[in-house]
């Protein structure tokens, strides 16, 4: 593994705002808005931006003061950040970005993710994260023979966190990094101790009852899906089948490269954020510049002909199942543009844990909303941390089973069924109060209410669920 700094050459930044200045513009019908791709006026003042405002090396600085290394990898060298926290219980973490994007896409959770306590966190959340590029991205080489589909992008990370140094560690993307993430816990179940994925393909099974069961919501969301297969897949089905067509254009038209991304930033985050870029106009820019000055218009749509270039490749690379050993956490977010049915997802998820669906965010959730982002991470990763807090050995058993007993002494037992323990709540906002306390007096602790009722460990020994609604706890 080698260090790794960006240095553009001066001459590729001055040829890019050459070109730039050089622009042939195409006309358009008038008042056809976005409906027919991005409108003339809009990508003029982009181009303009970039040409004149936007500014690369104070991007390339903020970037080179990221630990970036290389190393290669089944023959291709592969970039990656690997940004180590100082909390010593840290839990390694690997994040895959997607296209149109790149390892930018996680510049603004590194922060939080690594350094919890700096940001309002808890130091126990702590990640140390691995960022890579995938191959044809960024500063990643482009792929040097075919077949560096979604597995084999899987088994060369796999084969990255083994070289760090990591035995146990959490995969999680979107996009590609989706799928990157699942096939992941597929090809190193041994290691991979869970997978967050923030864009979850569930397609409609052959069910019809089950079909018929879904509520107006679902029912939105087949609809959707229905109509952006339609009207929204053309450049999956280009890039997909004849990837190097496309990319003589986009190689030599610095507006070409920008327009072919920047459509999918605006149609694919959400409009309620206000942004006419659909994300912050520089970071747009920063991604298109890296795009350009790689020159990696060809390379990074390879992996659409890899895993999507028929009909069955793309149902094997995003339909499941997935049959995996290690718990999966879903973070569905309105906007996007690939919408997940829960009812869907159990069917080829066995291990589905954790689902969560927001009121705000698009297909970039680590870029349009960040907090959210971190705060499902951190949520999803807390109850699987090793070693976790509640399997500590303990006087009297495990820390599980002492909890056990502090909640016998404090609620009460009012019914055995199947073997399983259920307690009457009624006050429970007190006795949470109490309960915490006690852990913390009698067993060293703290425990937040909340991963009591939501600890898997836990509730294999106690069953909670309020008197009132019998209600089991998440």
């Amino acid at each position: 593994m080698r260090p790794f700094r960006i240095d553009i050459p001066q001459a590729d930044l001055d040829d890019l705002h050459r070109r730039l200045a050089a622009t042939r513009w195409p006309d358009e019908l008038r008042g056809q808005g976005w409906s027919r791709g991005v409108p003339v006026g809009h990508l003029r003042d982009l181009v303009e931006h970039w040409r004149t405002r936007f500014r690369w090396r104070e991007v390339e600085a903020r970037l080179n003061l990221l630990p970036q290394f290389t190393t290669e990898i089944d023959g291709t060298l592969i970039h990656f950040l690997h940004v180590r926290s100082l909390e010593p219980d840290a839990v390694p973490l690997v994040l895959t970005h997607g296209w149109p994007s790149s390892f930018l896409e996680f510049l603004d959770v590194i922060g939080p993710l690594t350094d919890p306590a700096a940001h309002g966190g808890d130091p126990a959340d702590a990640f140390h994260l691995v960022i890579p590029s995938l191959p044809g991205y960024a500063f990643s080489d482009p792929p040097a023979e075919p077949g560096w589909d979604t597995v084999r992008v899987a088994r060369a990370w796999a084969e990255l966190m083994r070289r760090l140094g990591y035995d146990r560690y959490v995969a999680q993307g979107g996009d590609w990094g989706s799928a990157i993430s699942l096939h992941l816990g597929l090809v190193d179940p041994d290691h991979v101790a869970a997978v967050h994925t923030s864009m979850l393909v569930t397609f409609p099974p052959e069910d019809p009852e089950l079909l018929a069961s879904l509520d107006e919501a679902d029912r939105r969301r087949l609809a959707f899906a229905a109509a952006f297969e339609q009207d929204g897949a053309g450049w999956r089905l280009l890039q997909s089948t004849r990837p190097q067509t496309p990319a003589y254009a986009l190689t030599d038209s610095p507006a070409g490269q920008l327009a072919w991304m920047a459509e999918k930033f605006v149609e694919w985050s959400d409009p309620a954020a206000g942004l006419p870029d659909g994300i912050d106009r520089d970071l747009l820019l920063a991604t298109a510049s890296i795009y350009w000055l790689t020159a990696s218009a060809w390379s990074s749509a390879q992996i659409y002909y890899e895993s999507n270039r028929t009909r069955e490749a793309f149902l094997r690379t995003w339909g499941g199942p997935w049959p995996l050993r290690m718990p999966v956490g879903v973070a569905a977010f309105p906007a996007d543009v690939v919408r997940p049915i829960r009812a869907f997802a159990e069917r080829i998820l066995p291990t589905l844990e954790h689902w969560s669906e927001f009121e705000r965010g698009g297909h970039f959730p680590a870029l349009e909303q960040p907090v959210s982002f971190v705060d499902d991470l951190r949520r999803f990763v807390r109850r699987h941390r090793a070693p976790r807090p509640l399997d500590r050995a303990a006087p009297g058993g495990t820390v599980a089973a002492r909890v056990a007993e502090i909640w016998r002494e404090v609620l009460g037992v009012t019914e055995e069924q199947d073997g399983q323990t259920f307690f009457d709540l009624d006050g429970q906002s007190i006795s949470a109060v109490r309960i915490t306390a006690l852990i913390k007096d009698r067993l060293g602790i703290e425990v937040d209410i909340a991963d009591l009722f939501e600890d898997p460990d836990l509730a294999g020994f106690v069953r909670l669920v309020t008197a009132r609604s019998t209600r089991p706890a998440a």
